[in-house]
């Protein structure tokens, strides 16, 4: 009997040993995966924040060159022209007597989305966070290197709709940003991927 056994128990052991590491090769490929989708997110994330930046960085120093101390240019009538104007406010001139607060908080933004980059999983918040990272990282660097001085220089801005404040295109992608990151937030989108139901 102790015979029988050992010839029958003699191919299971083995099979059962070798059914083990092909287990963990499989869970190994399968936590391999999630992390090189979210590698593919951040990839995603600082080619919309590059963009954005070089968008709004490429387009002040037009303004600044060929359009500040001119004439504003009337690009639909009276309903929207480029004005050349520096604010040291935040988005929309809103607080001017708090530049340093506004570039700290800039700067806390940056931070913040390179923490939560870690852990990203989802393309719409990839796009979300990297417009708000391009807009923060395209008006922080007018605060740090544009007049009056360091941490406190006037932000660079030129598109003027009829009865609304100046703003450019750093303001515009924080904006766009803050609006698809609400919304992605009320249909219950997690950064990491994951969808929740309250």
């Amino acid at each position: 009997m102790a015979e029988a056994e050992r010839i029958i128990g003699t191919p299971d052991t083995p099979g059962a040993g070798a059914a083990e590491p092909e287990e963990s090769s499989d869970a190994a490929g399968r936590a391999e995966q999630p992390a090189s989708k979210g590698k593919r997110k951040i990839a995603v994330l600082f080619a919309v924040a590059v963009v954005a930046y070089l968008l709004d960085l490429s387009t002040k120093m037009l303004v600044v060159a060929k359009l500040e101390h001119h004439e504003p240019i009337e690009i639909i009538g009276d309903l929207l022209r480029f004005e050349a104007t520096r604010n040291a406010g935040a988005a929309f001139g809103i607080g001017e007597a708090f530049t340093v607060i506004f570039t700290i908080i800039a700067a806390s933004v940056i931070v913040v989305i390179a923490r939560l980059a870690r852990k990203l999983y989802s393309l719409p918040w990839a796009i979300a966070l990297g417009l708000l990272l391009g807009g923060a990282l395209g008006n922080l660097t007018d605060r740090i290197f544009r007049s009056p001085g360091v941490f406190e220089g006037a932000v660079v801005d030129f598109i003027a709709p009829a009865n609304f404040a100046v703003f450019n295109l750093a303001d515009s992608s924080i904006v766009c940003g803050g609006i698809l990151i609400v919304i992605l937030s009320f249909r219950g989108l997690d950064p990491d991927g994951t969808v929740h139901k309250d």
